[in-house]
Parts: C-alpha cells; structure tokens; sequence
C-alpha cells in the first residue's frame, strides 16, 4: 500500500538545512556536510552565496584522468590558437564557466555558445543575453544537436578571420585559415558543434560526458580550422552547489553522484525559482504524489515507494532524466538576477 510523505519523514539533530523556500508547510530538507568556496574565486563564492536554497552537499566527484592530460594539452595549444569558442550549458551559464578560461585565453577573441537552446526558455535566455552583452561577451545560442544557431557561430568566427587576414597582408603575408578551440565542461555540446559546423560527423559525439578525449584539428573549408578538445573542468569541484547543478544537468559522469541526493537538490532548486510552483505543480502531477508537508529527501522516497519498488536511485535517476527530458518544461536551473553583481562571467 503506498503511504504520504509524511511516512518518510527523517528526524535528526546537528545538520544543516536547506527549506522549501515558498511554502512554509513544505518540509526541511536534511542535505548536509556544508563545503565553502574558495576565497580567492569571488565567482564560485557568488555561486555558493546566491544559489539557495539548497546546502553544499559532498554528493558530487568527478576528475577523470584524461581531463588532466587533456587541459595541459590545451594550454600548448592555445598558443597557436587565434580565437576561441567557449561552450556551456545554457541551463547553468555560469556553472559551466571555467574559471581559468579567461586566463588561457588572454587577449584573443572569445565567443560564447550557450548551447542547449531548446532546454531554455525564451525569457531565460533573453535575460542572459542582456547580462553578458552589458558585460562585452557576444553570445551565440544554439541547439548543436539539430543545428540551430550554428550560423551565428561561423558568422563570428569569420569576422575574425577577415580582421586576421587583413592584418597579414599588410604586413605582407599571405592569408591563412584563422584557428578557433572549442572548450567546454564535458557533455556541453561541443563535438555535436563542431559536426554541424563541419556538416559531417567527424567529432565523436554522444549525449554522456568523456567522449572526447584528445586534442584533434579539423579544416572547415578553407576559412577555418577547429581543435576539438575533451571537456575540462577544474580539478577540485570545491563549490559543491555548481557540481550539483552540473549533475543535475548530465554535465559530469553518473558514477560521480548519488541520484537520490541529486534528485532532491533539483526540486529544492526548482522550489527557489520565480517559476517554482508551476514546475513543482508539474512534478506531483507526473508522479500523483502532492508535495507538500514533504522533505524534498522525502519526496524522492515517497516516488520510490510509488513507482520503483522501494528504489530511490531508480527513482532519483527518473527524476532527472525526466527534467533533462523536458518534462517539467524549458528552464535555466540558475538566472541573471542571481549574478547581477558578478564582474566575472
């Protein structure tokens, strides 16, 4: 017989919080093991201050050896490089920012792909194109997978090439293809990019994070070459509230987290958005189970005891694919707003 939240409901003392932000008869979450950012990264402390209300979890750890070898790699390479195109997850713009990006990159021109245009909605992703354009970043959005915005990517990068070239052959040399990187956390969508800008499928790709995994150049006509690299992300996920939201989002490998923990940060991230309760009024008609008077940990138990047989990894990975699947509608998992103060993008 299947039970209400309230059978699930977990009593212990000396842990952090994090509530249901709007409804106060919506249970406290018992996410624990607070873990704060770095000092000397004002972004990550933005992200670990602003992003409420869930608690920095340790629920996520990821750093495949590959990567290491790969951003050493990079950094060569960069060298010869004339552009580069940055790729995140237009879901979580900001934490799929690598912070040692602008570093790299120096003085070169940087375009910035918010890919996954179809997961964002039209408000969303109006608003983060007026927070980076008020900060000097042009933005171009895409759906790498079907293709859409990929113009916008090449129109970008042979604004450079016209600007290099012209450069060159005042100082008498002779006009060359410009070189772009396409760098990114992994699984943001930078190989199905790079097919699309190529027209063919030469980059592997798949919708899971460690596909690629070395450095490879392509020509694309004879305007432009591209260096497909792994994704990179830095070495020690300190902030634990961006790797959350990088999981919830299948931006880092399964093995990496608990789903159950992950599931139940998602519906306390989705309870602290403007839009919460519509999203949330559309997670209990999914599973026909009301949420409130539940934890969020709750929450997942209770769809575990309804539909996974007692299983709450079942059902934590339900949750997610679910929202990945655009089940509870197009939207960004964190907003402008929450950055507006920020210098760092």
């Amino acid at each position: 017989m299947y039970n209400t939240c309230h059978t699930f409901r977990i009593h212990q003392s000396g842990r952090n919080v994090a509530t249901w932000a709007k409804r106060p008869n919506r249970g406290k979450s018992l996410l624990q093991r607070t873990v704060r950012a770095p000092e000397d990264d004002p972004l990550l402390k933005e992200i670990e201050q602003k992003i409420n209300p869930v608690e920095a979890v340790r629920m996520v750890q990821w750093y495949p050896g590959h990567i290491a070898k790969a951003e050493q790699e990079l950094k060569e390479q960069l060298r010869a490089v004339d552009m580069v195109l940055e790729v995140r997850d237009g879901r979580i713009p900001m934490s799929t920012r690598h912070p040692s990006i602008p570093k790299w990159v120096g003085s070169k021109p940087r375009v910035m792909i918010l890919n996954r245009r179809d997961m964002v909605s039209d408000d969303d992703a109006k608003a983060w194109s007026a927070f980076f354009k008020e900060r000097g970043h042009s933005v171009s959005w895409t759906n790498a997978n079907k293709g859409d915005g990929v113009a916008s990517v090449v129109k970008h990068a042979l604004q450079v090439s016209e600007k290099m070239n012209a450069k060159r052959t005042s100082r008498g040399l002779r006009p060359r293809p410009v070189r772009a990187v396409v760098v990114g956390f992994p699984n943001v969508g930078k190989s199905a990019l790079i097919n699309r800008l190529l027209g063919r499928r030469m980059a592997d790709s798949a919708p899971r994070p460690g596909v690629t995994r070395s450095l490879r150049w392509m020509r694309i006509g004879g305007e432009l070459d591209l260096l497909d690299a792994p994704g990179i992300i830095p070495m020690s996920l300190k902030n634990q509230n961006a790797a959350q939201k990088l999981a919830m989002c299948n931006d880092i490998g399964e093995a990496s987290y608990v789903a159950s923990m992950v599931a139940a940060a998602l519906l306390a991230t989705f309870d602290s958005l403007p839009d919460g309760d519509r999203i949330l009024n559309k997670v209990e008609k999914r599973y026909g189970i009301p949420i409130d008077g539940c934890t969020v940990e709750d929450y997942v138990l209770a769809v575990a005891e309804k539909h996974f047989n007692d299983e709450p990894e079942r059902a934590g990975q339900r949750l997610l694919r679910d929202f990945r699947s655009l089940e509870f509608g197009r939207l960004c998992l964190e907003l402008p707003e929450d950055f507006e103060k920020s210098k760092h993008c």
